[in-house]
């Protein structure tokens, strides 16, 4: 596996990483409050769409922590494709089913800020950093976590399937 070679690209991965970084952290969390389920260990693979057309196969590991009365959580993902990997943080709070937060991406040096919604098992984001923005869809049902992100860059889509365990 190699490293992005351009900033362009690293800064998308690096967002796109941040978004499958919150979303499979909305499917751990605790018993009450929006991260409800999301606590725990998850793994899954999916696609990566580029701006060419072409798709990768993508693996991800996944660690998310719920705190207090559910209404933090602490995220680490890491995902590799054949050409690229990233390794994110993110830490989020929740007030009702607003949810904010922050994110960085450690490889590249690059953070920035996450907000959105969560509940019933639900996510919806928009992530951004400096010259990225992407939109995540996040449906959690049991131990299966779809997460769906979009982006008008030179990552144009990210599907992944997780589970949990």
């Amino acid at each position: 596996m190699k490293f992005f070679g351009r900033s362009e690209l690293a800064i998308k991965a690096a967002g796109i990483g941040a978004a499958l970084l919150l979303s499979v952290a909305a499917s751990h969390a605790q018993s009450s409050g929006p991260f409800a389920g999301f606590d725990g260990a998850w793994t899954g693979t999916g696609t990566v769409s580029l701006s060419d057309g072409s798709t990768e196969r993508i693996r991800c590991k996944a660690d998310y922590k719920v705190a207090g009365t559910g209404l933090s959580l602490k995220q680490a993902l890491h995902c590799a494709s054949d050409s690229y990997k990233f390794d994110l943080t993110s830490d989020v709070t929740s007030q009702g089913e607003r949810i904010s937060g922050n994110w960085s991406e450690s490889n590249r040096n690059i953070f920035g800020n996450l907000q959105g919604t969560a509940g019933g098992g639900q996510i919806d984001v928009f992530v951004e950093a400096n010259g990225f923005a992407a939109n995540l869809s996040l449906r959690t049902n049991g131990s299966k976590q779809t997460v769906q992100i979009s982006s008008k860059g030179e990552i144009r889509g990210v599907n992944i399937t997780m589970t949990k365990g």
